[in-house]
């Protein structure tokens, strides 16, 4: 590969990079083409891709970004997991993926936003509810708090007309 095709693959690395709120690492060692085809179309699926690249042009796409350093994580052959849409929904195709596969790809770090995350934080991730689970449990959690505060304004509402209809009817039998 010459100079300007490395500068172009490292330039679309850094665009995905820039755009996916999560990427997840990985060694995919023991895949066969069949199986990260079959990965590929998964991550695409949920909103994400699923990219294998050298790890020196990893490291030259995030030189000089805000993301933290991978090189803990660029060893051996390496598998980068996009997730453009949902961080939760690729972390649990890549976990969905490895238990149909012999623990395949693993996860060898994530990136949330400019944290870093462990292989244990990108479990965690995906074993999080969906993201419209987690929008109605908080619509459910804010519900019962807001119906007792109308409950409780109704009941002063209804407090206020009272004492205007008693002060109404003193005003007339004064008259």
């Amino acid at each position: 590969m010459d100079k300007a095709a490395k500068a172009e693959v490292v330039e679309r690395l850094r665009g995905r990079f820039e755009r996916a709120p999560a990427v997840y690492l990985t060694d995919f060692t023991g895949l066969d083409v069949k199986a990260i085809t079959k990965l590929r179309r998964d991550v695409k699926e949920s909103g994400g891709e699923y990219v294998v690249v050298k790890n020196r042009l990893v490291k030259l796409s995030v030189t000089g970004t805000e993301l933290p350093d991978l090189s803990d994580g660029l060893s051996g052959p390496t598998g980068l997991a996009f997730g453009y849409e949902d961080a939760v929904t690729t972390a649990k195709v890549l976990r969905d993926f490895a238990k149909d596969n012999g623990n395949r790809p693993a996860v060898k770090l994530g990136v949330l936003d400019v944290g870093l995350l462990t292989p244990e934080d990108v479990e965690r991730i995906a074993k999080l509810p969906p993201r419209e689970i987690l929008l109605a449990q908080l619509a459910g959690a804010l519900e019962g708090p807001m119906a007792a505060l109308a409950t409780a304004l109704e009941g002063k509402l209804q407090e206020t007309v009272g004492l205007f209809e008693a002060l109404a009817e003193k005003r007339g039998e004064a008259a």
